[in-house]
């Protein structure tokens, strides 16, 4: 991996031989377990401030999905939410993980919650970041201009020119001066090739592939009822408006919310003591 940098991410890799390919994930620290769940583009990059501030005194976990970071990115391999889910639970299988705080972010609020609502016992907690874990439809439907993607174009777009993580990234900060353009460049170094950006396209076409799916993963939402969370929440996020956070709201009563004002989606970016400290908080508990 000669395209990763490490003052940025100093941490172990591990390896986790799955069937569907193989899977990198970090595991830092002893004591209770934090899982931490990435969406797309991103990878266990996006977590490098909680890991490092957190494993003083607990084990953070982050797994890189199939298809991005450090993994495998074989053609043609399941990326459906569907197929990222059963490799999370495979792999918290593998290392026995118990006694968890979730933290989830993007698409990693379905991948996730998936097992956190199959096995709730297994949690301790739940700390969602701008996510979602029911389908794009209704009043949740994605912007039109995030819809035009959807096409042959935008397939086109996704795979020769990379357009998820240099494009996107930068469009969903609430304020893009705050993205370093070296941690910019670790965010599109991963898919440096046609064939390694087939997880990302993937991604775009759950929008609608994936709706039976998300709808009956959200019929088990009474799992969340009781379960201690808090959610971080940029506000000037630009696809997962106000609706979102209600909907989520709905679902988590007992929440704390800790509103980020001038943070677009990617709150680890804009404001990361904000939730590493709201990961704190709930583990103390």
């Amino acid at each position: 991996m000669d395209w990763l940098n490490r003052t940025l991410f100093p941490f172990t890799i591990h390896h986790y031989a799955h069937r569907d390919g193989r899977m990198a994930y970090v595991d830092e620290g002893q004591g209770p377990v934090i899982l931490c769940v990435h969406g797309t583009p991103t990878w266990s990059l996006v977590w490098r401030h909680a890991i490092s501030r957190l494993r003083q005194q607990y084990r953070v976990i982050s797994i890189d999905h199939l298809g991005f970071g450090a993994s495998d990115k074989p053609v043609g391999a399941d990326y459906t939410l569907a197929g990222h889910a059963r490799r999370l639970h495979d792999f918290i299988d593998h290392l026995d993980l118990r006694d968890m705080v979730l933290v989830v972010h993007d698409y990693g609020g379905p991948i996730g919650l998936a097992d956190l609502m199959q096995r709730p016992s297994w949690y301790r907690g739940l700390v969602v970041l701008n996510s979602f874990c029911w389908p794009f439809r209704g009043e949740f439907t994605i912007p039109a201009a995030a819809k035009l993607l959807h096409s042959r174009f935008g397939r086109y777009l996704y795979l020769q020119h990379n357009l998820s993580p240099r494009w996107l990234i930068p469009n969903v900060f609430g304020n893009k001066a705050l993205l370093d353009p070296v941690v910019h460049q670790q965010y599109q170094a991963p898919f440096a090739r046609p064939d390694q950006r087939h997880a990302l396209w993937a991604c775009v076409e759950e929008l609608d592939h994936a709706t039976p799916w998300l709808a009956q993963l959200w019929q088990r939402q009474s799992a969340l009822a009781d379960m201690p969370a808090a959610i971080v929440w940029g506000e000037r996020d630009p696809v997962y408006g106000g609706h979102f956070l209600r909907q989520w709201q709905r679902a988590l009563p007992q929440a704390q919310v800790k509103l980020v004002g001038t943070a677009g989606h990617f709150v680890q970016e804009e404001a990361p003591e904000t939730y590493v400290d709201a990961i704190k908080r709930l583990m103390q508990a």
